[in-house]
């Protein structure tokens, strides 16, 4: 694993694989950078992937004092230009919004690409308190496991195949590990407010990724996000929902593959 120093000195660890255009993955809440592994084997065949930690979590430090998420948006850029070079940057659901953010932070970014970041297209959705309140609990009680099924079953809303497809995946002991972050990133992301006209002269060739049978609150998030964004392209990943990099890998590496290896024809500011 390879480090820099982030904004607030904060040590974030990312590994490196492949050979080609550098290509620098972002997970999501309760993951790390082996979550990716499925999608990375065929991704580096094409790219030089980048796949790093969150802070929290994997060989990545945690910083000092309160979590704030814009912390993780100084990360992301941090490790854009660690990286050197136009970046181009894929990052996945909680991690979509703090590389999404991150692009107003550094000018190493080359294309974005984003796969259902939860922003609040719908006000009356509100984080269920309940179900938070659970999910503390269990990690109180030492059950991290089981903390993180109940984030994935009662507010991800995963169906019960996409739930043991994951449990059994190499990456799952290290998830468990990182369960400790997800109320934070929950709470943190309830008071997170997407504002549009802060995009609205952001050119940067962007890809909205959507799966075909992802919630109808999902497609809303994308929705905006694609009116918000100037330049972008909607991919619908026909079949999935949230976690194409685990139930369809081949399908979402074309998808990333076809983005940033074709010429983009960039809009006029």
């Amino acid at each position: 694993m390879e480090k820099v120093r982030s904004k607030d000195g904060t040590s974030i660890a990312f590994c490196k694989s492949g050979d080609g255009p550098p290509l620098l993955l972002v997970h999501g809440t309760g993951g790390t950078s082996l979550r990716w592994a499925p999608l990375s084997a065929l991704l580096e065949k094409e790219f030089t992937v980048y796949a790093m930690d969150r802070r929290g979590r994997g060989e990545s430090g945690d910083g000092q004092g309160p979590y704030a998420i814009e912390r993780e948006f100084e990360d992301v850029a941090a490790v854009v230009d660690g990286i050197g070079g136009e970046v181009n940057l894929f990052s996945h659901s909680y991690g979509g919004i703090c590389s999404l953010e991150s692009v107003l932070l550094t000018g190493g970014v080359d294309r974005l690409l984003l796969y259902e970041p939860p922003l609040k297209a719908d006000p009356t959705r509100v984080l269920d308190r309940e179900v938070l309140g659970r999910i503390e609990s269990l990690l109180a009680a030492g059950d991290r496991e089981e903390a993180l099924d109940t984030f994935m079953r009662k507010l991800v809303r995963m169906p019960e195949h996409e739930i043991e497809m994951s449990k059994a995946l190499p990456a799952w002991p290290l998830r468990v590990a990182a369960a400790h972050t997800v109320p934070r990133e929950l709470t943190a992301h309830e008071g997170y407010c997407f504002e549009a006209d802060r995009f609205k002269k952001m050119t940067l060739p962007t890809l909205l990724l959507v799966g075909g049978e992802s919630p109808d609150h999902v497609k809303a998030q994308m929705r905006l996000l694609a009116e918000s964004l100037p330049n972008n392209r909607v991919t619908v990943l026909s079949g999935q929902q949230h976690v194409a990099m685990e139930t369809a890998p081949e399908m979402l590496a074309e998808a990333v593959a076809d983005f940033v290896l074709r010429p983009y024809v960039r809009a006029v500011p």
